[in-house]
């Protein structure tokens, strides 16, 4: 007799839940996060109405942002794990999917058909291209260079000694 598949829905449910969880974590930190730029901006309007210096509302702006940076990281962080949770709730269920059966006169029978195992074919030889060597090219023929004319050499024409008195 066929056997249908049965869900373990104590498993399901435990992937559900900490979906559920993480889910409740990001709302929170969202809610964190706007309570911390609500609390900013009312620092803002006691910097305008001289209460506060300006250092102090830049000090603020600073642990504001760096606070901010960090819940931005773990909102991130908790979408990355809901992802994964929602991907494993998915291929749990994916797992239940129904196979056919038809019920007959001998009695219930799984009507899917039998694969039949086929033997793996064989690979084919890879064949190499012939490589193709490169052709000598023909060498130019130079015309033979003339030697250069030697320059010819000064030669100094003596001045004839003056004599003395």
């Amino acid at each position: 007799m066929v056997k249908a598949k049965r869900m373990d829905e104590s498993a399901f449910a435990k992937i559900l839940k900490a979906v559920n969880v993480e889910g409740e974590s990001i709302r929170d930190m969202q809610n964190e996060k706007e309570a911390l730029m609500k609390s900013f901006e009312g620092e803002q309007r006691r910097y305008k109405s001289g209460k506060i210096s300006r250092r102090t509302l830049s000090e603020s702006s600073r642990k504001v942002n760096k606070e901010l940076v960090k819940l931005d990281k773990k909102i991130r962080s908790s979408i990355a794990r809901v992802g994964k949770l929602t991907a494993q709730a998915k291929k749990f269920a994916s797992r239940q999917a129904p196979k056919p059966v038809r019920a007959k006169l001998a009695g219930v029978k799984s009507s899917s058909k039998k694969k039949r195992h086929r033997p793996k074919p064989k690979p084919k030889p890879v064949k190499k291209k012939p490589v193709k060597k490169a052709k000598p090219k023909p060498a130019k023929k130079q015309a033979k260079k003339k030697p250069a004319k030697k320059p010819a050499k000064k030669t100094s024409k003596k001045k004839p000694a003056k004599k003395k008195k």
